[in-house]
């Protein structure tokens, strides 16, 4: 039986953090050997919030280099720009005829975008994002999507558009499922709902254990916590939160030590710092071999590009054949 396929994508914003890796990534890399998984770099969504171009190639390689040495297997999943295979636009346009700008104003996510980007004026193309991520998933014949629970709304217009066309011309398009992670989100180290490069506070996949013990001396802990010896609540501590995905092991230890007031707060971050690092340290060799390897991770993005491409190109010709558009 043939295993069933997902499509995963990310804007390329160069350099990942771990929000990415906890959020996204490590899920990924469990998957790929239970799906047929395809992995786009979505270089034309940037264009949603930003016109600037200049940077949109070596952000792409960047990501790439970070998706490889987190563990994405080349072989097994092939990766690629959504620019590069002309399928992704023919088919959004033929979507966008079968979908109200009515419903499109409804989802949530568009709205969230909106009150965080303070946004004044969304843009045709903006306001369309979800129908081009339906798209770039349906092109594949993508059976599941693994994403948070805020994306859940677009994998939903995702399903209502494949439904839509099967009823209109014949089926081509499964409906997709959203496969939800388990650790969507990873506060930032400024005690905000996210990781966010923008808002500047992150861990990147690619920092020293200098870097990290350095941010992680920033972050914000329980306020009330002032000095070692002062009891602590671990369950409004961002530091804690880190503690629960990367230090599993101690995570008793440290909530007990914080609610006692025998843990202080800088011990604890160069706990966390260790753990952080350790997990690191193998995707940061692995991003220097890469990285000495420019030709080798070119190669990687052709030969994913040739191969998401033929698929593309079978979709489009049944997609067509059930339109009659020759």
């Amino acid at each position: 039986m043939a295993k069933k396929r997902i499509l995963s994508g990310m804007r390329p914003t160069g350099k990942l953090h771990i929000g990415h890796y906890v959020g996204a990534l490590e899920n990924w890399i469990k998957l790929q050997d239970e799906y047929e998984s395809f992995h786009l770099i979505a270089d034309y969504h940037v264009l949603t919030t930003k016109l600037e171009t200049n940077d949109i190639y070596q952000d792409s390689i960047d990501m790439l280099i970070d998706w490889l040495a987190a563990g994405l297997d080349p072989v097994k999943s092939p990766m690629f720009r959504q620019s590069k295979i002309k399928e992704h636009t023919e088919l959004h346009l033929l979507f966008s005829m079968l979908i109200t700008v009515n419903r499109l104003e409804r989802n949530p996510t568009l709205k969230d975008q909106i009150r965080d980007l303070n946004i004044e004026q969304v843009i045709y193309g903006h306001l369309g994002y979800p129908v081009l991520q339906s798209a770039d998933i349906l092109l594949y014949k993508g059976n599941a999507v693994p994403v948070g629970d805020d994306q859940v709304p677009h994998i939903e217009i995702s399903r209502e558009i494949a439904r839509r066309f099967n009823n209109q011309y014949g089926n081509v398009f499964p409906e997709p499922e959203p496969l939800l992670t388990q650790f969507a989100r990873l506060p930032g180290l400024d005690g905000g709902a996210k990781m966010s490069k923008s808002l500047n506070n992150t861990i990147l996949l690619s920092d020293s254990p200098e870097v990290v013990k350095s941010k992680l001396k920033k972050a914000v802990t329980d306020p009330n916590k002032i000095r070692k010896g002062d009891p602590g609540n671990p369950d409004i501590c961002l530091v804690f939160a880190y503690h629960k995905k990367f230090n599993d092991a101690e995570v008793q230890e440290i909530d007990s030590g914080c609610r006692s007031g025998a843990l202080g707060c800088v011990d604890c971050k160069m706990r966390c710092a260790a753990k952080i690092s350790l997990m690191l340290e193998p995707i940061i060799e692995r991003r220097k071999y890469y990285e000495q390897r420019m030709d080798e991770v070119e190669d990687i993005l052709r030969q994913g590009e040739q191969r998401a491409k033929l698929v593309a190109e079978e979709t489009m010709a049944e997609v067509r054949d059930k339109m009659k558009l020759g």
